[in-house]
């Protein structure tokens, strides 16, 4: 038993996201003891406390997970805002791309933006989701689409944990789009990403994963296979930005490979669910993109309960088709939208989340063991925070057991 801790947190209702047979995980009456950056004792009423450097009182407030965004795109430079005016003046994303917008746009502001540029800019957008309670972001690349650029995107997300209390989970999206120099020869691109850019990347442990946008608009199953079988021989896990706007059997293809996640997946077929189950693959919901493109189809929320396939829930930050960076809007639109229960968009920035980022055994839940990523907030029951839009922010957050400022 812990005799002594770092932190001791008294008097505080967990909303554990613990897989207890409890709504939400809930643990009453609960007192959390941290040491050395992790969980190391729940006691419940009448267990005796340990001793601690420093006693918080709860004041039987809630105490919950940090929220983890598990898919953002937040190292950009530039900005799209004009397009969102000219798609409400009923110019169409593909004019506005044959006038040189879209990604490549972004591409091209974000190559010419130094490192220090890209790292302000993105601390500011961090900034916004660490308010909220976010402990945990996963960022993409993917707006260089050459090797420098994209090698400078991962660097300046990674140094984000030098300036805010935040982990960040890096993945290299060389196959998000096709560079103006790769024109007409994607098998070309392909091969560079695969060839050139993955191996410096692995050799300089600058992503832990790799992902595709299977579409389309964007690159074929056959293609995104090459990419997949590179990562795996280079050690790389695998997500896939696949079935957002038709059904290419993205996420059948990225289940072989057992994949941490499959993102989007409005076009999923609910025959195809049942292979997430068997390769312990991850849905990562995005309702932000859903709004902001006015999309109708929806994915197959349904089939994914009956298959008990985690669902999680992510901002999808970037700034073109989701420009939110607000995890708590992004739990209210998935509830709003896709029907999902408080419970499962809280699941689905916390245990859920943690799912698709592979770090199930130790971030996203209150459990001993765990890492000491918690949030307290001044609510009368969880559901207040998918509910309401704006109207809540942590009492008190703790990053690796340490009081963060909010």
């Amino acid at each position: 038993m812990t005799q002594h801790c770092d932190v001791l947190i008294k008097q505080v209702k967990l909303a554990s996201m613990q897989a207890n047979g409890k709504p939400y995980g809930l643990i009453e009456n609960a007192s959390v003891a941290i040491k050395d950056g992790k969980i190391v004792g729940i006691f419940t009423e009448n267990q005796r406390l340990p001793t601690a450097d420093h006693n918080v009182d709860g004041q039987d407030q809630w105490l919950l997970p940090g929220f983890i965004d598990c898919h953002t795109h937040l190292v950009y430079g530039g900005s799209r805002a004009s397009e969102f005016e000219q798609r409400l003046l009923g110019v169409s994303y593909t004019d506005i791309a044959k006038q040189g917008g879209g990604i490549r746009s972004t591409v091209k502001a974000t190559r010419a933006a130094s490192q220090e540029q890209l790292l302000q800019s993105a601390i500011a957008r961090a900034k916004r989701l660490a308010a909220e309670g976010v402990t945990c972001i996963e960022i993409k690349s993917g707006y260089g689409l050459d090797l420098d650029t994209e090698i400078k995107m991962l660097k300046v997300a990674k140094e984000l944990e030098q300036h805010l209390d935040l982990s960040v989970i890096t993945t290299y999206l060389g196959a998000h789009a096709l560079p103006p120099e790769f024109n007409g020869k994607a098998d070309d691109y392909i091969d560079f990403v695969c060839n050139e850019v993955m191996p410096q990347i692995a050799q300089q442990g600058l992503a832990s994963a790799v992902d595709v946008f299977c579409e389309g608009i964007g690159f074929s199953p056959e293609q995104c296979e090459k990419v997949f079988v590179a990562a795996q021989r280079h050690g790389l896990k695998i997500k896939a930005h696949v079935e957002q706007l038709s059904d290419l059997k993205g996420a059948l293809l990225a289940a072989e490979f057992n994949a941490l996640s499959v993102d989007h997946i409005e076009y999923l077929a609910e025959q195809d669910v049942a292979s997430l189950k068997a390769s312990g693959t991850v849905a990562v919901l995005l309702p932000g993109a859903f709004y902001y493109l006015h999309e109708t189809k929806k994915p197959p929320i349904v089939a994914l309960r009956q298959h008990d396939i985690p669902m999680a829930v992510a901002t999808d930050l970037n700034p073109g088709t989701s420009p939110i960076a607000s995890i708590l809007t992004a739990m209210n639109m998935a509830s709003v939208l896709f029907a999902l229960t408080p419970e499962e968009a809280l699941r689905g920035a916390t245990c859920h989340a943690a799912k698709a980022l592979g770090l199930q055994t130790h971030k996203g839940q209150i459990q001993v063991g765990f890492d000491a990523d918690l949030c307290l907030w001044d609510i009368q029951h969880p559901v207040e925070l998918v509910c309401g839009i704006n109207q809540h922010r942590p009492l008190k957050k703790w990053y690796a057991g340490r009081l963060s400022t909010l």
